[in-house]
């Protein structure tokens, strides 16, 4: 199962994500969403769990949880929407 956390300090790596779910079951990947630009995280990320229960137990137990005093909000990640095509003319010019 993916697992959307949002809301985090933009200084939390990837490998605090994993410390914080592994207490909960086995981790498969964590991966920070990071501006492609300024290489900042955009304050949210993404953990896999395969275990649904365990899954299910970490959303629960870390779900509000506070991190460097922000809390965090934790759910099931849900599929992107399609997006309408970006204008052609829009990517050519860099305002």
């Amino acid at each position: 199962m993916d697992i959307y956390v949002g809301n985090l300090p933009y200084d939390v790596d990837e490998q605090t994500l994993n410390s914080m779910f592994s207490e909960h079951g086995k981790v498969d990947n964590v991966k920070i969403v990071m501006d492609r630009y300024t290489g900042q995280s955009k304050g949210f990320g993404f953990v896999s769990m395969d275990d649904w229960k365990e899954a299910q137990n970490a959303i629960k137990a870390i779900d509000g949880e506070s991190l460097e005093g922000r809390p965090l909000k934790v759910n099931q990640a849900k599929p992107r929407e399609d997006r309408p095509p970006r204008r052609d003319d829009f990517k050519k010019k860099r305002y």
